[in-house]
């Protein structure tokens, strides 16, 4: 990775850079404020190839954001340039029906420092800041309470629910896994009509108060604990909304 400086100024971060746990903590916050998660290739039919060199490029000279490969693959590669020891996890999401999706459905990241953490920019609401890879232990969060369980060989991502039930996010193990390995997921997400990448248009970032998302034409906007809707009313107020409150220009 050649441009550190820019693409540490496309996620308005400009602290400390040194290997540590303090900056890990700082970067992969900013990072979700300012790179939002999104969809918005696929539905205009530009092909998502596992290129690391191609994600940077996209989030740091074009301004965009991307999915899970896309997100997690580029942050990699920031923190690997860095210092950080960093690993590619492969993660299946927790369904409704309490099965999980397959394996490389989801691209999460282990970062190794005095102790064992999990990273991740890419997933859509879940935690803002690094999680402590220790099963049992509840983490508080800005963005809630979580939680990593044991379950069987695999170590399983929960987030507590108002009502004081957890709600599983995804599992994984701690197998180091190649980007390349997490091509038939990729393009399942691209191409299959079962994908809900291939359904549903969304754009969303966290914000200092909730989040901000743009899913299809409805906008939803959450602060604080309070969620408003409003559906916008044509292509071109889309558009308008995407430069204004996500700075992406298609």
């Amino acid at each position: 990775m050649t441009d550190v400086q820019s693409y540490l100024a496309r996620v308005g971060y400009k602290g400390s850079t040194s290997p540590t746990l303090e900056t890990l903590r700082a970067i992969h916050y900013a990072h979700l404020l300012n790179v939002p998660f999104e969809n918005l290739d696929i539905a205009l039919g530009r092909k998502i190839a596992l290129d690391e060199d191609s994600f940077i490029r996209k989030i740091a000279e074009r301004r965009r954001g991307g999915f899970c490969y896309e997100l997690n693959g580029a942050f990699a590669a920031l923190l690997r340039a860095l210092g950080f020891r960093v690993t590619l996890l492969s993660a299946r999401v927790a369904l409704s029906d309490g099965g999980e999706s397959p394996e490389f459905d989801h691209l999460t990241l282990r970062v190794d420092l005095d102790e064992t953490w999990l990273a991740d920019v890419g997933f859509g609401e879940s935690f803002l800041e690094p999680l402590r890879i220790e099963p049992g232990v509840e983490q508080m969060d800005r963005a809630g309470t979580f939680r990593i369980v044991e379950r069987g060989e695999r170590l399983l991502l929960e987030k507590k629910q108002p009502v004081g039930t957890w709600k599983g996010q995804y599992s994984f193990t701690f197998q180091s896994r190649r980007l390349e390995e997490f091509a038939g997921m990729c393009e399942y997400h691209q191409r299959s009509p079962e994908s809900h990448f291939t359904q549903n248009e969304i754009c969303s970032r966290a914000t200092p108060e909730g989040r901000i998302t743009l899913a299809g034409m409805k906008l939803i906007v959450t602060r604080n604990g309070e969620r408003e809707e409003r559906r916008l009313k044509s292509e071109d107020e889309w558009r308008d909304t995407l430069r204004e409150r996500f700075a992406v220009v298609l």
